[in-house]
């Protein structure tokens, strides 16, 4: 489904020149779920933002489902990405003013889909991630759990092909990190591929690859044998 070769960013000011990737090659396939670990700055957000097609590599290619995206233009990179990629963020993102239906309901009228077929879209998800009985609530009348949960709703209410995590459990405790981890893991085992950037060797073990990335580069690769 993913794949890079020798992708690279750079990042330039007139005084600083940082390389946030350094020839990175990868091969994501569909269905995996993949977590990606490393310090702090060694290029795992930049990775996130350019597979996630939020931004461009300055050099080397990216193929997204068989197709060369690398040099896509931003409003290219926008249409594909609305209708293949949900967003799991470690802060939520959740925006204060609109209630949870509103909220898990953006995505869908970025899409502009009608009102009934949103509204049906909506309610399933609510209902599979037991938030129905908050739907009218705001995202400061929450918990972080529930507002996380409302996030992941938001991020598959299209039915995206894949989701990506950006440190999913960074603000939770661990029993609510626990139930996120849990609600990735099944959405994984029905198809959705998910690509996790995570501190968290617990965490990892939910995936069943895990990436290691160190100044840029991909330092080592461990596949989990299936029971």
């Amino acid at each position: 489904m993913i794949k890079t070769n020798n992708l690279s960013k750079v990042f330039r000011t007139d005084e600083v020149e940082t390389t946030a990737l350094n020839k990175v090659s990868l091969e994501i396939g569909k269905g995996e779920f993949v977590a990606v670990m490393g310090p702090s700055g060694c290029g795992k957000s930049t990775l996130l933002n350019i597979v996630g097609l939020l931004d461009n590599p300055t050099s080397g290619e990216l193929f997204f489902n068989g197709t060369e995206v690398s040099g896509y233009t931003e409003r290219k990179r926008t249409i594909l990405r609305k209708s293949n990629v949900g967003f799991v963020f470690q802060s939520f993102n959740l925006i204060d003013e609109l209630t949870v239906f509103e909220n898990i309901e953006l995505p869908l009228l970025y899409l502009g889909m009608p009102a009934s077929e949103r509204k049906k879209k909506v309610e399933q998800v609510l209902e599979r991630m037991q938030l129905a009985h908050r739907r009218k609530h705001f995202p400061q009348q929450l918990s972080g759990g529930q507002q996380q949960r409302v996030a992941i709703c938001r991020a598959v209410v299209s039915g995206p092909r894949l989701i990506l995590a950006d440190e999913p459990t960074g603000n939770l405790d661990s029993a609510n990190g626990e139930e996120v981890m849990n609600l990735l893991k099944q959405l994984n085992e029905e198809g959705t591929t998910i690509i996790m950037v995570t501190h968290s060797p617990y965490d990892a073990e939910k995936a069943n690859r895990i990436v290691h990335l160190f100044d840029g580069h991909v330092v080592t690769e461990n596949i989990k044998k299936l029971l």
